[in-house]
């Protein structure tokens, strides 16, 4: 029988406890605080790239844990699950580089082929468009939102969010983000030309309807966080 000494747990015994659960022993031993990290890294990787490019990804990624664990002390422990702080603590980081931001989607706009990290909803948009150049749109598209509404579709579409989440992680009421979330789904069909990207994977169905005001909001399926190189 091999005994661990104190401290030390395996990655199973790990994944067994909730993220506040981690989050709260990493207070007084704060190396299991890396759990955390094991978790998520590669998610806020991957949104960190969306938004930025890969190359300033990792800079992100690591100011997001380094935040997240300076501040663990403060984190809310009725809240079981960690990634809307997280990648909250992302969105603001990403704040700081708003017209980086909105350079790359301007330069992608101009980019005549798909290139590595980018939107999974805008594969959908082409398909149903029956047209080449959807993602250069939607890229100009996305360009053209403003940063609050920019923030929540992509929390919902790249951080796989849902209203709640997206909320908790904004700091902002739930009714915010769906006017929010409206709002830009309007301009993203407006910018595609009707197209809409957030609608159901079948173009033989109706769009969803507006959010309900009550109960867990339905995300679509376009707006599901898919694997990407």
């Amino acid at each position: 029988m091999t005994v661990e000494p104190p401290g030390v747990r395996t990655r199973d015994a790990d994944r067994e406890e909730t993220d506040a659960q981690v989050i709260e022993r990493s207070r007084d031993e704060p190396e299991l605080f890396a759990a955390l990290f094991d978790r998520y890294a590669d998610a806020v990787h991957r949104y960190a790239a969306r938004r930025l490019g890969p190359e300033a990804a990792e800079d992100l990624m690591a100011e997001t844990f380094t935040t997240a664990f300076q501040r663990r002390h403060a984190y809310d422990l009725s809240r079981a699950d960690a990634r809307p702080w997280l990648f909250g603590i992302t969105t603001n980081l990403v704040s700081r580089h708003r017209r980086s931001e909105a350079r790359r989607f301007k330069a992608l706009a101009r980019v005549p082929e798909p290139v590595e990290h980018e939107e999974p909803v805008a594969d959908l948009a082409a398909a149903r468009a029956g047209a080449t150049g959807v993602r250069r749109e939607l890229a100009a598209a996305l360009s053209g939102l403003s940063a609050r509404h920019r923030d929540v579709v992509l929390l919902v579409a790249w951080a796989d969010l849902d209203y709640e989440e997206a909320a908790q992680a904004l700091g902002v009421p739930v009714g915010t983000v769906r006017s929010r979330l409206h709002r830009a789904r309007g301009r993203l069909r407006e910018a595609l030309g009707g197209c809409d990207p957030t609608g159901p994977a079948d173009p033989g169905r109706p769009a969803d309807p507006a959010p309900a005001r009550s109960g867990r909001s339905r995300r679509s399926d376009s707006f599901r966080e898919a694997d990407t190189p």
